[in-house]
């Protein structure tokens, strides 16, 4: 039966199932009751002693709420609180306990939305809501903004097809129409169900306010144009989000245009021109012949600043790294730690020395740093010159070097008039025969030929037949317009193609080309090479399938290739990607079982984050474990291993032909005895600034 019973005479049963609970959701409901009073009745059992009172055997968490009430002052001691009074003995009250609590039903995140819209609809301001049901105005405001989701995506939270973490994620940006892109793209993918891939795609077109271009304009100078700023109320890390990309672009641009302009009147130089990426994109370039000149020394105080610079970021390391360093204080080193990097940047940014009478001919490109300060490149650039078109005869310049060339053109069409079309086809091949044959009986031509035929559509544009099917084009990958600019490989890949050496495109025919080509000095020729065969490799993983190539296999065995020294795996390109599981067995692999137990507690994103950093070797931990860590990639990474190629007992390779010689075969062609760059080798450009200009 229903009683009143008061405050005072009910006490807490020992036989409550309820053992946890969750401080933040009591104070919730400690401040719906004193707004609303209690809405659900307490289910109690009677004692013996003391006379007179109850044991709350459902309703624990009431009971405490009541009670604190009732210390504040809020409530009265003896307030009549209304109660279910069971009438069987212990076992009828543990299963009261029991059922209650199991058979409650959370509330659906959006229904609590749609409840607190229709408060605020009635006239309810969000703070007023918070206080009323014992929340933050930060969780107020999120649901708010959960009820204003795509539609699509707030039916799939209501009928429970994505969890709460996964609307947070997609309400990470107010854009509609973003939401609803998204969420078509990825419905049914694998990504579908992970919150950090939905945010990051969420943001892709927005910024941070530590992007380079925001740092550079500066809130004020965006906000004053009419630049929006949103805060992405479900993530600590995110903060504010700046939504008109377009906008920032282009004042970012501007501002740099008008800093290239001061520094290239500064320095007397041809030109400076800007970029918004932190690095010289290759197509950037085309047509420029690198310079790399050098600079001036540091000073002795400098040199002294440098090294005392890193010794403090190297303090700063370990209290990042630990574990139980307060959030703050990380984000206080972290900040230090950018800073100083910032100062090393700037001190070893010294001028060059360039010769005054060649300043004139010089440029260079003006870049932005991820600190958001202009920066000129280290290297300087000049133009390469085209030859000059011949002049007609009236003065005007001509198409061609060789005015009578449409005549004769004119002329043989007539000539080919009266022969069958059967007649030119066979002196067509009896004539590509001849050709041939004299190639095959010149290898260096030969090479020079291959090479020039799979990499000239790369330099240089032109209608003209090549009378050849060697080509040496990219293959497409499986990813369309996949990106990877911070990878070391791909930034070592433009580094490689920015350096080749390309003063023989500008000639005005292919054949001019081609004997430009056959000018450079070997080891130019042989980059070329190396290039036009590497862009050839098709996309492959040491994975079951299509996409396995034991080949590959075999080439990283001849190369020998280590992958973790080009390639280590982040939250973005791999941690974020992969389950939990898959995770925990990495860190297993490199630490074992009970190393991987120190973060199975975490949550996905926090366990993304330090694996990270772990396999980054940026966590203090035993001198294998960080080796292994270091070394340790995904399989679909690794090269099997794969049995060396053995030549027959009686054939000689042809790079033997002559072991005296170093850098030829005995045939003179102009193959490396080790196949290496020396500029990626690390090596310094020989040319001169005087000589290359």
């Amino acid at each position: 039966m229903i009683k009143s019973i008061p405050l005072n005479k009910l006490v807490p049963s020992p036989r409550n199932v309820r053992r946890g609970s969750d401080e933040q959701a009591d104070l919730q409901l400690k401040a719906d009751i004193a707004a609303r009073g209690l809405l659900q009745n307490l289910v109690v059992a009677p004692v013996r002693k003391p006379k007179g009172s109850f044991t709350v055997e459902a309703g624990g968490r009431r009971l405490r709420a009541l009670k604190a009430l009732a210390e504040e002052g809020v409530l009265e001691a003896d307030h009549e609180v209304s109660c279910l009074v069971l009438g069987g003995g212990a076992e009828e009250a543990r299963e009261a306990s029991l059922a209650e609590n199991f058979q409650r039903l959370a509330m659906n995140p959006a229904d609590e939305c749609l409840a607190f819209g229709r408060l605020i609809e009635q006239g309810a301001d969000v703070e007023a809501i918070a206080r009323r049901f014992g929340v933050t105005v930060r969780f107020v405001e999120g649901r708010l903004r959960l009820s204003a989701l795509a539609p699509e995506i707030f039916e799939a939270l209501g009928a429970g097809e994505i969890t709460l973490d996964v609307a947070k994620a997609y309400a990470a940006m107010s854009d509609r129409e973003r939401q609803s892109w998204v969420f078509e793209q990825l419905k049914g993918s694998y990504s579908g169900n992970h919150p950090d891939s939905i945010r990051r795609m969420m943001t892709q077109a927005t910024a941070g306010p530590n992007d380079r271009r925001a740092r550079l304009v500066g809130e004020d100078v965006y906000v004053a144009a009419g630049g929006r700023i949103e805060r992405d109320l479900f993530s600590e890390d995110e903060g504010e989000r700046w939504l008109d990309l377009p906008l920032l672009e282009r004042l970012a641009a501007e501002k740099m245009e008008a800093l290239a302009d001061e520094k290239a009147a500064e320095l007397g130089l041809a030109w400076v021109r800007p970029t918004l990426e932190s690095w010289v994109p290759y197509e950037l370039t085309a047509g420029l012949q690198r310079i790399v000149p050098d600079r001036e020394p540091l000073t002795a105080e400098e040199e002294a600043r440098i090294v005392a610079a890193e010794a403090e970021i190297d303090a700063l390391i370990p209290v990042i790294d630990a574990e139980d360093t307060p959030d703050e204080e990380r984000r206080e080193a972290d900040n230090k730690v950018r800073e100083l990097d910032c100062e090393i940047e700037r001190l070893r940014d010294k001028p060059p020395v360039i010769d005054e009478e060649v300043r004139p001919r010089l440029g260079t490109f003006l870049v932005l740093g991820d600190d958001g300060e202009a920066r000129l490149e280290r290297v300087f650039y000049v133009e390469l010159q085209k030859e000059p078109e011949a002049e007609g005869a009236d003065g005007s310049a001509g198409q061609s070097m060789n005015a009578d060339a449409p005549a004769a053109e004119a002329k043989a069409s007539d000539q080919s008039k009266p022969l069958s079309r059967a007649l030119v086809d066979e002196l067509a091949i009896q004539r590509r025969d001849v050709v041939a044959v004299h190639v095959a009986a010149d290898p260096d031509l030969a090479l020079d030929l291959a090479i020039f035929l799979m990499v000239e559509r790369d330099a240089a544009y032109s209608g003209e037949r090549t009378g050849s099917s060697l080509l040496a084009l990219a293959p497409s990958d499986p990813v369309f317009g996949f990106k990877t600019p911070e990878a070391r490989a791909t930034i070592a890949r433009a580094i490689a193609a920015d350096e080749l050496d390309r003063s023989w495109a500008s000639a005005a025919t292919r054949a001019d080309r081609l004997d430009a080509f056959r000018a450079l000095p070997k080891e130019a020729r042989a980059a070329w090479l190396s290039h036009a065969v590497a862009r050839t490799l098709e996309a492959s993983a040491n994975v079951p399938g299509e996409r396995r190539c034991g080949f590959h296999d075999h080439l990283g065995t001849l190369l020998g290739v280590d992958v973790a020294k080009w390639w280590r795996p982040t939250g973005t390109n791999y941690f974020d990607r992969v389950p939990k599981a898959a995770i925990l067995a990495a860190l297993d692999e490199v630490g074992g079982p009970a190393f991987a137990a120190r973060y199975a507690g975490l949550k996905k994103a926090a366990l993304s984050e330090a694996a990270e950093r772990i396999f980054a070797g940026e966590v203090i931990a035993e001198v294998e474990l960080k080796e292994r860590a270091l070394a340790w990639v995904p399989e679909a990474m690794r090269f099997a291993a794969s049995a060396p190629v053995v030549p027959d007992a009686d054939e000689t390779p042809p790079w033997e032909d002559d072991p005296t010689d170093g850098g030829e075969q005995s045939d003179g062609t102009m193959y490396e005895r080790e196949g290496r760059d020396p500029e990626l080798d690390g090596d310094e450009p020989s040319e001169s600034i005087e000589e290359a200009a």
